[in-house]
């Protein structure tokens, strides 16, 4: 009889290097809220040119050091990057619109569960994910909607705009799950570039689609567009990618989890912003919650289909 096939687990502890990057990204996400905010532009246009710009970036050096991996790519690695790009470019065109529909509490509390969904397609393609780890996982998220609130409404508008917001999250956990499977063997810059030129490219289609002006703003605003690619796009999005080659995508999506509660110290610190009391209580779980997946063991538990 076939020997039961034991489950890898979809739980991978960061090295040192992995975490100080980690720290590096969530700092960086954390300021694209008042960033985005202060631009006086479509939502769609600063998702299209954040992607644009964190493109234009970072092509150079793909053609100038990747040229031989982006002409040896296999299709495989044509459809998970530009199945990446496309699946960024729908949680912003998701997720930005909510957040006029419905509550922001209520918009990033339901986008805040993009860990679990992470989990769930990691169990899906046959991962172990331990009790432990649902535990840390489920204590992460409390912590996250425990500061930005959940104010769910009946309304039309509301209830359109928590779907967008839940849809966000989903899609945004396809993203780094993709992310996760492509950069086991394509190149950070490579992946990076093609995801972003991807999501540009349809953000692009959905800003002439809704009317977004792409153009025409003042030049702060034009300031403010670099500085939410050089930032979040670049050392927040790029740094993810960047650890997905070595980090799970579920502890991954976890760490990201820490822009909530960053972006409230940061305006603490940078706009003299009153800091929420629940902040430090949100950080006791968000860190709690960390640690127990990150700490998490696989059982070895065995996989149903035996082995051939």
């Amino acid at each position: 009889m076939a020997e039961p096939v034991e489950r890898e687990s979809a739980i991978s502890r960061p090295a040192p290097a992995d975490a100080l990057l980690m720290a590096v990204g969530v700092v960086a996400v954390a300021t694209s809220g008042p960033v985005m905010a202060a631009a006086v532009a479509p939502a769609l246009a600063i998702a299209f040119w954040r992607n644009a710009l964190g493109a234009a970036a970072t092509a150079p050096i793909m053609a100038l050091r990747r040229r031989t991996e982006l002409r040896t790519m296999s299709r495989r690695q044509w459809r998970l990057t530009v199945g990446a790009g496309v699946l960024l470019a729908a949680h912003f065109a998701t997720w930005v619109p909510s957040l006029t529909l419905t509550s922001v509490a209520s918009a990033t509390a339901l986008v805040c569960l993009q860990p679990v969904w992470t989990a769930l397609i990691a169990r899906w393609r046959g991962f172990e994910v331990t009790r432990r780890a649902w535990v840390g996982i489920a204590v992460s998220v409390a912590g996250a909607v425990l500061l930005t609130g959940l104010d769910l409404s009946v309304s039309g508008d509301a209830l359109l705009g928590d779907g967008l917001a839940l849809l966000g999250g989903i899609l945004g956990a396809g993203y780094v799950v993709l992310g996760e499977e492509v950069r086991k063997s394509l190149g950070t810059t490579t992946y990076t570039t093609l995801c972003y030129t991807t999501a540009a490219t349809v953000l692009l289609a959905a800003c002439v689609l809704t009317g977004s002006a792409l153009v025409g703003y003042d030049a702060r605003t034009w300031w403010l567009l670099v500085a939410v690619t050089v930032g979040p796009q670049l050392l927040g999005h790029s740094v993810f990618n960047r650890v997905l080659k070595s980090v799970s995508s579920t502890v991954v999506s976890l760490v990201i989890l820490f822009e909530i509660p960053g972006a409230a110290l940061l305006a603490w610190v940078w706009l003299d912003q009153e800091l929420p009391w629940l902040a430090v209580p949100a950080l006791v779980l968000l860190l709690g919650g960390l640690g127990l997946v990150v700490s998490a063991r696989s059982r070895g538990t065995s996989a149903s289909i035996p082995a051939e």
